[in-house]
């Protein structure tokens, strides 16, 4: 399957790559590190947070995505963690780990209705860690306003927007990322460029990956244009790549990174971090598959895994930026 670089997040951070100035991107070091990923596994992720039925399963992922942000504290640079029968979950993983707990505990978060009326004083009871839940506040507002939309539109049912269009990320409008995109504005992660729109759509992208690596086996969801899904640009992504010297950062923005100083959201460097993640990782996906047998072909959200999977719960320092979109 091969990637579609003309599709929307991956043409339009393509444009931007020739206009980076606070990194710098080393392909010589994209094919070393090819020379050996390349024979490793690449496993579809299993979800920390299955539920029986399938549609719950999706609703559940949903939900997720709505609130997969922001795990690491922005004073402190600690992450978030829990501790579950002697074993550390970190950021995303306890997230779901606490989630799925209050499902099955008979709160039906997944619901619009509960979504819309959810407190501050509920999200805190849910989420009990080392640290408090960054960004509480804004998590409340979020599945407020998501959740308002739902009982509006969709009978209160993630389910009824996602069987209300093709099983495609792309489809003149009607495909799942665009009408969540366009129908609930907190998905709609993009950024303004020297001039231009870059798109990246971390969570909405991640939603349908979950989903799909979940329940394509079975056919009951399988998304037919996955070639047109990227990596998800985040604060884990551009460690890997740091540390494998595919990204070379400038004496400047490397010292904010490691010193723990916020880099502000949409600002340059901000931007610049997300493009080379996205931009480099389809490249080194390319690479990788040019070395195994066509049966054998990874999708860029599997090299994404590979590399969170190893590096999330590193103690290596990520910028730190205040935002809700990743």
């Amino acid at each position: 399957m091969k990637i579609n670089w003309d599709s929307e997040v991956l043409s339009s951070v393509s444009k931007a790559v020739d206009q980076l100035e606070h990194l710098s991107i080393n392909k010589d070091s994209i094919e070393s590190v090819a020379d050996w990923l390349a024979y490793e596994e690449f496993p579809f992720p299993s979800s920390t947070a299955v539920r029986d039925d399938a549609d719950d399963f999706i609703r559940a992922t949903m939900f997720m995505n709505t609130l997969n942000f922001a795990f690491t504290d922005f004073d402190k640079s600690i992450k978030y963690e829990i501790n579950k029968d002697g074993k550390i979950l970190s950021d995303s993983e306890a997230m779901y780990f606490q989630v799925n707990n209050a499902i099955s505990s008979g709160i039906k978060l997944t619901d619009g209705n509960e979504m819309a009326s959810i407190s501050l004083h509920q999200l805190k009871n849910i989420f009990v860690g080392n640290i408090e839940m960054p960004m509480l506040k804004e998590r409340v507002e979020i599945l407020n306003e998501v959740g308002q939309k739902l009982v509006d539109s969709y009978e209160g049912d993630w389910i009824n927007f996602v069987n209300n269009g093709p099983k495609k990320l792309y489809s003149d409008g009607s495909g799942l990322i665009e009408r969540l995109v366009e129908e609930f504005p907190r998905f709609d992660d993009s950024s303004q460029f020297k001039g231009s729109n870059v798109k990246f759509y971390k969570l909405a992208q991640l939603a349908f990956w979950v989903i799909h690596a979940e329940l394509s086996g079975s056919n009951y969801f399988k998304i037919k244009d996955m070639n047109s899904m990227t990596a998800f640009a985040d604060y884990i992504i551009p460690v890997a790549l740091n540390l494998k010297n595919i990204t070379t950062y400038s004496p400047q923005l490397d010292k904010k990174i490691k010193s723990g100083v916020l880099i502000e959201r949409d600002t340059d460097e901000e931007i610049e971090i997300r493009v080379a993640s996205i931009y480099t990782t389809a490249l080194l996906t390319e690479s990788i598959n040019k070395k195994r047998p066509e049966d054998k072909a990874i999708i860029i959200p599997q090299l994404d895994y590979r590399l969170w999977k190893n590096y999330h719960a590193t103690h290596y320092p990520h910028h730190l930026t205040y935002t809700t979109m990743y």
